[in-house]
């Protein structure tokens, strides 16, 4: 194998170009990225940055000597445009193409929209700073869904002190996610400070003056951010016969065709660990399946499936919000240490007959090893729970 590309300047992009030098690889190595900037850590974003605890420069992942130290062909601030499996080419926006023989696809995702102009979004590095340069105090800021990164946005914004109306179309907050129970745990921490959260309100479009509400009703904001949830960036792959749905799809290996591999937020695939198909858009996850497929495209004999118990952690006000597992599709939410009422409790996830999630807020990490470990071994929920 003398050439391999990765399409992706994302921490599963860099994860995977590091981890295929590490492991010996040194044939022609590409890395393509559409934006300009060098791989760079994304969740501090709606957090240290926003709030202008960090300078930009300290998101960044690796500094140039080490980039350099790849041997990289670095294609940065141009898209892939295109796939042509059978040739084993990927076309890039700017007309060129770049040859392969191997692919590692980690394109990520893009934030949802509103119809509308002049909303903010929250994925890039760039999207950050522009906000924070809107946000003062008495600054009023409208935040359209109140999921992770609406309510990290919301708290820092608060903190800031903007009077934030945060908005929310299911009735808790997050319940989908974490159950409703914990959802309304969650969400009671902006009510407390005074953040207009409403729930139960589908918003239809931003104007040059808030938004309007599926109502007809409309809400002023000075600014608008909005945190829907996002798309899997799979486009340039539409005539490629890759197959595509809601992600790059891909079996344990996380491989989507012969040499072709996936990784990070875009990549769809079947966790063994938990029987079913998932793409999980965690910054964890992103580089341990960044690894993973580069050690399976570049030892097809030796491949080993993908089964991470998934993490992922949230910092709102005072919270230290962490979780393992797979919450999403569960079937019981069970309160197994401290108290819901207290802010400070730890919340096991039933999923048929087993132990699939835990979340906790307000405790220290090492509480939190033994119930990661009971996932990963695929404890009974009896027996985990007691």
């Amino acid at each position: 194998m003398n050439r391999i590309v990765v399409v992706g300047a994302s921490a599963a992009g860099l994860a995977a170009v590091e981890t295929l030098r590490r492991e010996g690889y040194d044939g022609t190595l590409t890395l393509v990225g559409d934006e300009l900037h060098t791989p760079y850590d994304r969740p501090p974003l709606s957090k240290q940055v926003l709030s202008a605890e960090w300078a930009p420069d300290r998101v960044t992942l690796r500094v140039p000597s080490e980039l350099d130290s790849l041997g990289l062909e670095l294609r940065l601030g141009v898209a892939a445009s295109g796939l042509d499996v059978a040739d084993r080419t990927v076309r890039l926006a700017d007309g060129s193409a770049v040859p392969y023989d191997g692919l590692i696809v980690a394109t990520g995702v893009r934030p949802r929209r509103l119809p509308g102009e002049g909303a903010h979004v929250l994925r890039t590095l760039d999207d950050a700073l522009t906000l924070r340069e809107r946000l003062w105090p008495g600054q009023r800021l409208v935040v359209v869904g109140a999921g992770f990164l609406g309510a990290e946005a919301a708290a820092v914004a608060w903190r800031l002190g903007a009077q934030v109306t945060l908005l929310e179309p299911a009735p808790v907050p997050l319940a989908h996610a974490v159950g409703e129970e914990v959802g309304r745990v969650l969400s009671r921490a902006h009510l407390e400070r005074g953040v207009d959260l409403r729930t139960g309100v589908a918003v239809t479009e931003v104007t040059e003056d808030g938004v309007r509400l599926a109502d007809g009703a409309e809400i002023e904001a000075d600014e608008v951010l909005v945190a829907i949830g996002s798309l899997p960036n799979v486009e340039w792959l539409a005539d490629s016969g890759l197959a595509v749905g809601d992600g790059v799809v891909c079996d344990e290996y996380c491989e989507a065709a012969r040499g072709v591999y996936a990784a990070g937020d875009v990549a769809r695939w079947y966790n063994p660990l938990f029987g079913v198909s998932m793409r999980i858009e965690h910054r964890t996850n992103a580089a341990e399946q960044g690894m993973a497929a580069a050690r399976n495209l570049l030892n097809p004999e030796a491949r080993k499936a993908f089964a991470p118990v998934p993490y992922f952690w949230s910092d709102q006000y005072d919270m230290k919000i962490q979780a393992y597992g797979y919450l999403r599709g569960h079937e019981e939410v069970r309160v197994v240490e401290g108290e819901l009422a207290e802010g400070r409790f730890v919340a096991a996830y039933r999923r048929g007959e087993r132990l699939s999630g835990v979340l906790a807020v307000g405790v220290p990490p090492k509480v939190m090893r033994g119930w990661r470990q009971a996932i990963a071994v695929g404890a009974a929920w009896g027996e985990a729970v007691g």
